[in-house]
């Protein structure tokens, strides 16, 4: 496996999709927020999902997750599945998405990257030990995070 990328905007410039689920039930959410790296000997990546976000469920009942990057040309897509909740609509269909099979999950046939990952741990962020300035500006209404470690064990390019 290899991947080749600037980590450092991956996540904030570009966007992702968080997706979980099937091929039949799944659902997929932007995140701007994410890290890549190496922990327990194995590549990682690092994502944040808010306790009240529709695909927070998806996550916690599937082992397998994917996470997938796409040309600028889908930033108003990413918008789209960013900014509506798949309880309210189909966000596929209005982003003009196309849902595939990956591995154990979905992403979709847009994506430049999938990152196919398997969870190794989660938790949640814990507000008692963040600086005021975030909780204040991140957390007003207490919806917090909870973040999960996740083996890639594929990429799909």
């Amino acid at each position: 496996m290899n991947f080749q990328t600037d980590i450092f905007t991956k996540f904030d410039k570009d966007w992702a999709l968080l997706a979980a689920g099937d091929i039949d039930d799944h659902n997929a959410m932007t995140v701007s927020w994410g890290g890549m790296g190496t922990l327990w000997g194995k590549p990682v990546v690092t994502v944040y999902v808010r306790h009240s976000r529709h695909t927070f469920g998806y996550v916690e009942k599937n082992d397998y997750f994917t996470v997938s990057f796409y040309p600028s040309a889908y930033k108003k897509a990413l918008g789209i599945m960013g900014s509506k909740s798949g309880r309210d609509c189909d966000k596929d269909s209005e982003a003009g998405l196309s849902p595939v099979k990956a591995g154990e999950s979905v992403s979709y046939k847009e994506a430049e990257v999938t990152l196919i990952c398997k969870k190794l741990y989660s938790d949640d962020i814990e507000m008692k030990d963040m600086p005021d300035d975030v909780v204040r500006e991140y957390y007003p209404t207490g919806d917090i995070h909870r973040f999960y470690i996740a083996e890639v064990v594929d990429i799909i390019q």
